[in-house]
Formats: structure tokens, sequence, C-alpha cells
């Protein structure tokens, strides 16, 4: 007999995740019903939440324990608030994160300047080992950097210049 479509028996291994007593996170997967009753710890006291925090919106609650060293600010908060608005499988909430860091390292070289601190980005990047172990790869990286810098430095300028030679400046 020519196994079915619907028959997967005849696979090796098939069906081997289908008892819930031998999958760990079947738990997890289901949280209504009976299911919840195989819960046999008790949930962590809530750490005291006394900062703005951001989780995730398929999360009822927040998590027992929560980092609060940085709480969102300036505009890479405003990124993440706006990031944690979608869910977590959709780009609407990833790539807003990721910009929301490099926004966050531009704020942060900011705030060293203005409090007076030049931040020494040579060394902080990781550029001396990087010189040490592939000279050749740094140079590449900065030699772009600054054609890039150059080329859109050009492309914002060059309207400019026209203008003052037609206004006879």
């Amino acid at each position: 007999m020519q196994p079915t479509a619907q028959d997967h028996s005849h696979i090796p291994g098939w069906g081997i995740d289908a008892d819930p007593e031998n999958d760990p996170t079947y738990p997890m997967r289901d949280r209504c019903g009976e299911f919840t009753k195989k819960y046999d710890w008790e949930r962590p006291p809530q750490q005291p939440i006394d900062i703005e925090t951001l989780h995730s919106i398929e999360r009822p609650n927040q998590p027992a324990v929560i980092g609060n060293s940085v709480p969102p600010s300036g505009l890479s908060g405003v990124i993440r608030r706006f990031a944690f608005r979608y869910s977590e499988n959709l780009y609407a909430h990833w790539l807003p994160l990721l910009l929301a860091d490099r926004v966050g390292v531009v704020e942060g070289i900011i705030d060293d300047l203005a409090h007076g601190h030049v931040p020494n980005i040579f060394a902080e990047k990781g550029y001396r080992a990087h010189w040490k172990h592939d000279p050749k790869g740094l140079a590449l990286r900065l030699a772009t950097t600054a054609a890039i810098a150059g080329g859109l430095v050009f492309l914002l300028t060059r309207g400019k210049k026209s203008d003052r030679i037609k206004s006879g400046s």
C-alpha cells in the first residue's frame, strides 16, 4: 500500500515530538487551559520598577527581573518606543531598534563632548588591534569611509555653490 499525504508514519522519527510529556517547551506554547497546571515553580517576586522599561507586546506583563541601568531617552528612546509598538516577528520592530542603537552612539558622543570629554574613538572601536592584525583591512575601511563622507559633502554642498554664482556674490 502506498502511503498517502496524510499518513507520514513511513518517515523515520515522524511524530517523535507529539507527546507533550516528552516536549519541554510544550507548556510554554499553550499557556491556557489545563496545561498551565504543569507549572510547579513559583514566579519570582517582581523587581521594583522605578524607571521606564520597554517589553514585548507578546508578553502580558514585565519579566521578573529587568535591566535598569540605561532607560530609553532622547531620540534613540523615541525610536525604541516606536519599535516596541510592533510584534517581534516584524521588521518594524527590529529595524528601528538597529537604528536606535546607531542613534544612541551619536547621542553618546554628543553627550561626552557636552561634558568636556573628547572620546577616543580610535581606541574605543579597537582600531589599534585592527591595525596590528589587519592593516590592509583597516586602511580599506577608513578609505571607504572617507570616500563616502567626501561624496556626501560634495553632493550636499554643490548646489549651494551654483546658487552663489547665479546671484553674482
